[in-house]
């Protein structure tokens, strides 16, 4: 595959619906997992998941990084401050950050959650996904990044992964920093100060 990252901006919105699907890819959930609290997904179905999501895209800056083979979006990760995805910060959750006042700090990044079309996977799009992520924090003066990944899976299919695989993020040099579940560390990759730029 010849495959070019971007953010995903109101425009890219097309792109980023058809990779998602009528269902709204897991089950219709339009990557509002960490977005919204439970009662309100609960209420929710995949068309309100979707509506909270088209604006949330709208009202900028990118919520994720799309990745493109050629015109065709074949790949989708969501990346931003932990502010962002709130429940990402939900204290007993085993992502929650090392300390309370991480989850309002605009410097402390995370990647939430992955979407790879089916044909696309199995490619090592993940970990280009991440290497770009990793300059699109950087760049947007992110001073850490964390991710919450899963170890292990007996499906290689399961819906679990939508949180990225450990190997993928060791790779990149991201180190475990808590382990509050087994088979689920919390991750972080030191991205330097603010930039003076």
């Amino acid at each position: 595959m010849s495959i070019e990252i971007k953010p995903l901006t109101p425009d890219l919105w097309p792109a980023f619906e058809d990779l998602f699907g009528k269902q709204g890819a897991c089950y219709g959930c339009w990557c509002t997992h960490f977005r919204l609290p439970p009662a309100r997904r609960r209420e929710n179905d995949r068309i309100g998941n979707r509506a909270h999501m088209k604006a949330r895209v709208e009202a900028g800056p990118a919520p994720g990084l799309l990745a493109f083979d050629g015109e065709l979006a074949v790949g989708w990760m969501q990346i931003g401050p932990r502010a962002d995805v709130p429940e990402w910060n939900n204290a007993g959750r085993v992502c929650a950050p090392l300390e309370p006042h991480e989850a309002a700090d605009e410097s402390v990044w995370a990647i939430s959650c992955f979407f790879i079309r089916t044909k696309a996977r199995r490619q090592g799009l993940s970990h280009r996904l991440v290497a770009a992520g990793i300059d699109h924090a950087r760049s947007s003066n992110a001073r850490v990044l964390d991710a919450c990944p899963i170890t292990q899976s007996r499906d290689s299919r399961s819906v679990g992964l939508f949180v990225g695989s450990t190997r993928v993020f060791e790779k990149a040099r991201f180190e475990k920093i808590a382990e509050r579940k087994a088979g689920r560390p919390l991750m972080r990759l030191e991205l330097g100060p603010w930039s003076a730029l």
